[in-house]
């Protein structure tokens, strides 16, 4: 989880993404995936963010709808692969 979270920050540096985070850590990295939110600084920003984030095993996004979690615009998740 630490070396998205470095790839989240970078992108922030870069200006392609104003804000991130992980509510609830502790509890959030116990299920079988890592669960962030994030909010692009542009709309065209978010093939370029993607492009980044695919790299990491069982990358995925969606808009946060709900916004029960977080007030931020995206919910990108990383789920682990299934070891059974």
């Amino acid at each position: 989880m630490a070396v998205i979270k470095g790839s989240l920050e970078q992108l922030r540096n870069r200006g392609l993404i104003t804000d991130w985070e992980v509510p609830y850590e502790s509890i959030l990295t116990r299920i079988p995936a890592a669960i962030f939110f994030m909010t692009a600084a542009r709309q065209e920003d978010l093939s370029l963010i993607w492009e980044e984030l695919e790299r990491y095993v069982g990358f995925s996004y969606r808009p946060n709808t709900e916004k029960n979690l977080s007030a931020l615009d995206w919910r990108v998740e990383f789920k682990k692969p299934d070891l059974a």
